[in-house]
């Protein structure tokens, strides 16, 4: 019998493909081959026969873009060409910072909403607050019908040094205030959590592997030893990956001197081994990795080497299986292919690629996992290399092609599941009223001294719940039947808590609320036992 996904468990994975496994994992930017082929081929040479003789005007800028676009995809899903006008903003999640003035904004009913002045960025030493409304940016109206991200973006990111004129409407003593804003650096953090669960058992989520993220975990594992780090729980749940030298850097920390942590190789790519080098700062404690079907490429490799030498307990459900790497070469306009230039192989030889031939659905691989049943039962999973590779401490059997799998399977959460959440959910509508309830209880919310205080004593109340389901109905949504809000209403709940506290408290709110009731890390703390 198929066990057909529900609308909710589509829309959530529909987010999944749609933004989480672009970034994949990559080498540093290369220089080009000395014996690359010329560019003069028959691709340019008919581009140009078109511009010239052409019976009608044409954007010869679009046509060479899908003509590389099919020319890669004839090579695997993760070759990609990026233009140059999209390669800054490619590049800043990678990178660690991008220039801008330095907040963090939500677009409602058409206004730009500030949800924070990020730490050390120029808007924060300005005082610009929280609930400020930005309606001009310039010499432009920016309260209106038809803003969205990407203009906002355009107006307010700019090379570091340059100004621009902000005027913000702060609610609190209605006044409008006139701001002049000098762009700096502003940093992207990439771990996004760190707290301790227990006494001694420590968290740390990390959402990609950027230029800093080596860093960032450094700090994050010494402030919990700080507080009596003694085991930890490493979350790459919906991790797309990432620079490959910075996960192996992180595996370093975690795996004694002289250790395999991978291996890459290719057609015209010599092997290339990654070692460990150096004392590691969480070599000893007990560790737990969280995967999932949105963990990819570096989180893989991290993964894999932790599973290979028995270093720890891989927990939650099969990873995405991408063994390919990428390799950044730049093109004279500006522009960049990333092209896959080598396979690479965790401790025990194994290639976690899965198949993408011809005729496999690659990009729906993991709606046919849902489909299959496999993220609620692993007896669902078919195994796509029979091959046994060996553990290289206890000599325990593991499987390649297809991912990692985990050591303790955690399967896909559908308890709360319901049509209700499905379309309250696809329309964003959880953040909007917890971004509508702060702005109208600031100082309520506020008057919590630590986000510790504020988990345990706050809570929405059933006036609240009620003007929720109110506001829904007003965006369209049908209202809940009884057996939807018996099954849902827990989770909006702790969702909106959530989504309150990640405003203030930023992402370690968001997982400091919701880690009780997240099945995969108690999994992890029982696993630690």
């Amino acid at each position: 019998m198929v066990n057909h996904p529900n609308k909710w468990q589509t829309f959530i994975y529909g987010l999944l493909i749609a933004c989480g496994i672009l970034i994949g994992i990559f080498l540093r930017p290369g220089n080009q081959y000395a014996n690359a082929p010329s560019t003069e081929n028959k691709i340019s040479e008919i581009l140009g026969i078109i511009q010239q003789a052409y019976v009608d005007t044409v954007n010869i800028e679009s046509i060479e873009k899908k003509s590389i676009d099919e020319l890669l995809s004839n090579l695997d899903p993760h070759s990609v060409y990026i233009p140059a006008a999209d390669l800054k903003m490619a590049n800043e999640q990678l990178e660690g910072n991008f220039e801008g003035i330095g907040v963090e904004f939500n677009i409602f009913n058409d206004t730009i909403m500030i949800v924070s002045a990020l730490n050390g960025g120029p808007a924060q030493a300005l005082g610009i607050q929280s609930g400020d409304r930005i309606v001009q940016v310039d010499t432009i109206p920016v309260a209106s019908k038809g803003i969205n991200s990407e203009k906002v973006f355009k107006l307010l990111r700019g090379k570091g040094g340059t100004e621009v004129d902000v005027w913000i409407y702060r609610p609190s003593n209605r006044q409008k205030i006139k701001y002049r804003i000098t762009r700096g650096t502003i940093p992207i953090y990439s771990v996004d959590a760190s707290f301790m669960l227990n006494e001694k058992t420590g968290y740390i989520k990390i959402s990609r592997f950027a230029e800093k993220t080596h860093e960032e975990f450094i700090n994050a594992v010494e402030a919990l030893q700080s507080e009596g780090l003694k085991e930890l729980v490493i979350d790459l749940r919906g991790n797309p990956g990432g620079y490959l030298g910075i996960a192996t850097k992180i595996v370093d920390e975690l795996l004694s001197d002289k250790k395999l942590i991978v291996f890459t190789k290719g057609i015209n790519k010599a092997r290339v081994d990654y070692i460990t080098e150096k004392q590691g700062i969480f070599e000893n404690g007990k560790l737990a990795v969280l995967i999932d079907e949105g963990s990819a490429s570096a989180s893989e490799i991290l993964s894999g080497a932790v599973q290979d030498w028995d270093r720890g307990t891989i927990i939650g459900r099969r990873s995405f299986g991408k063994g390919l790497v990428q390799e950044p070469f730049d093109l004279k306009d500006g522009s960049q292919v990333r092209l896959t230039v080598a396979r690479y192989y965790t401790p025990s030889e194994r290639c976690i690629q899965k198949s993408y031939a011809p005729g496999k659905d690659y990009d729906h691989e993991i709606y046919d996992r849902i489909a299959k049943g496999e993220l609620e039962n692993p007896s669902n999973e078919s195994v796509a290399d029979t091959t046994a590779y060996f553990t290289k401490i206890k000599g325990r059997i593991v499987h390649g092609g297809g991912g990692i799998n985990p050591d303790v399977f955690v399967p896909l959460d559908t308890a709360y599941a319901s049509s209700y959440l499905a379309a309250i959910a696809a329309n964003g509508l959880l953040g909007k009223f917890a971004y509508d309830y702060l702005d109208k209880n600031r100082e309520k919310i506020n008057a919590f001294a630590s986000l510790v205080q504020y988990n345990k004593a706050f809570q929405l109340s059933e006036t609240d719940l009620q003007a929720f389901q109110k506001y829904t109905h007003t965006q369209g949504v049908d209202s809940p039947s009884k057996a939807d809000l018996a099954t849902s209403t827990a989770f909006i709940q702790l969702q909106l808590k959530a989504l309150i506290a990640r405003q203030i408290w930023r992402e370690n709110g968001y997982y400091f609320v919701t880690k009780e009731n997240d099945k995969t890390i108690q999994a992890a703390i029982n696993a630690l036992k």
